[in-house]
């Protein structure tokens, strides 16, 4: 039953915080500071959560697979190449590290 509960009230949740964003005045999001930071939010929160899942394991730093495979995501997109390459490139690289031991 907790989890049904729990389920209730993150759609109502989702549902109010949705809602309030419908309120924000027009005026309020055509402010240059405004638009500038809902540009970058996204991306610098998409950074720091792949930061946290590569270089954290249950509480602690590391330095493993993770880290060499995102590397060679780095890499791949410097020499840009095409989103599908640079995952697969990261895959082959964590697989490849595993496999070594690593």
């Amino acid at each position: 039953m907790n989890i049904w509960i729990a389920i209730g009230a993150t759609a109502v949740g989702c549902y109010l915080v949705k809602l309030l964003g419908l309120l924000v005045p027009a005026g309020a999001l055509e402010r240059p500071l405004v638009q500038r930071l809902s540009a970058l939010l996204p991306v610098a929160l998409l950074a720091a959560l792949t930061a946290q899942q590569t270089f954290s394991a249950n509480g602690a730093l590391v330095l493993d697979a993770r880290g060499a495979g995102l590397a060679a995501a780095a890499l791949a997109l410097v020499l840009r190449a095409p989103f599908l390459v640079v995952v697969g490139a990261a895959v082959v690289v964590t697989a490849g590290v595993r496999a070594l031991g690593g």
